[in-house]
């Protein structure tokens, strides 16, 4: 990432949003453009689906000759000037045909609504094109915005209360100021995260590890809808391509690409979204993480982000400041007041002793009853009820915790 201690940089020369980063500078040849229609995807499926052609290759096969096509009918002394093409996979790429899968899944896609975006169309994220190995197309549902302006808001699936909380009002606030939210749409943070977004009215984008016929979780479905609605569903793996484990570090580097910032709110030492967090510094975007509680193995994580000098962040000015100035001009202004704000409960006096009493972070009905100078019985009678009006959450053992986010306790 960087030294211990230093602040994850800025990316150097990314595209203002008053601009286009089109041209990409180096490349020579004037990309074909992309008319959308089914026809003129098959080159890039053809050329993707050569034995020996990934990512990387096919960016530097693209910058090279500017299409699919044209790559495609180079000679092979032109094709073997890209790094990386030698005469056997130039001879493999030659021969190569269109399997019938492939137009299957692209009849599928039509039939469902679902565009598919190459690297030479308009609305692909332009950020996303500055990493080395971006998806040659994407599987596009709702409407994606090239000039996005994206910070990805990622964590731990199995997540805390204070972790679901922190994601649903840092989405929300993110949102609210006109920036999109990116995220996986998995459980935990990332539902969260999109939920906060979707209540602030503003957009955000879901990136799948699975085809978009393979909505995952299935308990999502409706997340799923309400993101199409507002904002995108976006997959680079065919349509029926099912959630397997090895594709959700693939995805993360759309995640961190597509973003000027990652914002890892809670994280155990193995978590998968210090995956995105490693991409999104390799790509030389900001890296953010929240802070949790010292005495959490979900918060080793994000404190070890912290540590290699990834800012620490409370409320999404913090995440603004970072990636403020230029790139950010029309970017509505935050307010220092958290977006969702606490709801003073309507409580009977004792409640609000208990409530008064509680914090995010869960403790013991025994220490509680301690600090309250409250009877057992009573105080279980009081949590019992808090907890049934969505102010209190209790946890195994006994742990109780606030719930004093509006829309947490919506949505939770």
């Amino acid at each position: 990432m960087t030294e211990k201690g230093r602040k994850i940089a800025r990316p150097a020369g990314l595209p203002r949003f008053d601009g286009d980063d089109r041209d990409r500078g180096s490349r020579k040849p004037v990309p074909i453009k992309d008319t959308g229609s089914a026809e003129a995807r098959l080159p890039w499926f053809l050329l993707k689906s050569v034995p020996g052609i990934g990512n990387h290759l096919f960016k530097r096969l693209i910058d090279h000759f500017g299409s699919p096509e044209r790559a495609l009918q180079a000679a092979e002394e032109d094709l073997q000037v890209v790094e990386g093409m030698n005469r056997p996979l130039v001879r493999r790429m030659k021969t190569h045909r269109i399997q019938p899968s492939v137009r299957q899944d692209m009849a599928l896609a039509a039939q469902k609504g679902v565009r598919i975006i190459t690297m030479n169309d308009p609305d692909y994220p332009a950020l996303l094109l500055q990493i080395p190995d971006p998806p040659p197309f994407l599987y596009v549902r709702g409407t994606l915005e090239s000039q996005c302006k994206a910070v990805a808001v990622v964590g731990s699936r199995i997540a805390t209360r204070y972790g679901l909380s922190m994601a649903a009002r840092l989405g929300a606030e993110l949102a609210a100021c006109g920036v999109t939210v990116v995220s996986g749409m998995a459980r935990g943070i990332d539902t969260a995260a999109h939920e906060g977004a979707l209540q602030s009215g503003g957009r955000t984008v879901a990136v799948l590890g699975s085809g978009l016929e393979e909505v995952y979780p299935a308990e999502n479905r409706k997340l799923f809808q309400a993101i199409v609605r507002n904002g995108a569903v976006l997959s680079e793996f065919p349509m029926l391509t099912k959630p397997e484990p090895h594709n959700f570090p693939i995805r993360n580097r759309i995640i961190s690409g597509m973003s000027y910032g990652t914002l890892i709110v809670e994280a155990s030492k193995k978590s998968g979204s210090l995956i995105t967090a490693r991409l999104a510094a390799e790509q030389n975007r900001e890296v953010f993480a929240v802070p949790g509680s010292v005495q959490s193995f979900k918060s080793i994580g994000t404190h070890t982000l912290i540590k290699q000098g990834a800012k620490l962040v409370e409320n999404a000015q913090d995440v603004l400041e970072e990636i403020a100035g230029p790139l950010y001009e029309g970017v509505r202004p935050i307010d220092h007041n958290p977006f969702v704000k606490k709801e003073p409960p309507a409580l009977t006096p004792e409640e609000a002793i208990v409530y008064d009493a509680l914090e995010p972070y869960p403790v013991h009905i025994d220490d509680l009853g301690r600090k309250l100078s409250m009877a057992p019985g009573k105080l279980a009678s009081i949590l019992l009820q808090l907890e049934l009006n969505g102010f209190v959450d209790q946890s195994p053992g006994n742990f109780f915790a606030r719930v004093d986010d509006a829309l947490f306790r919506r949505h939770h």
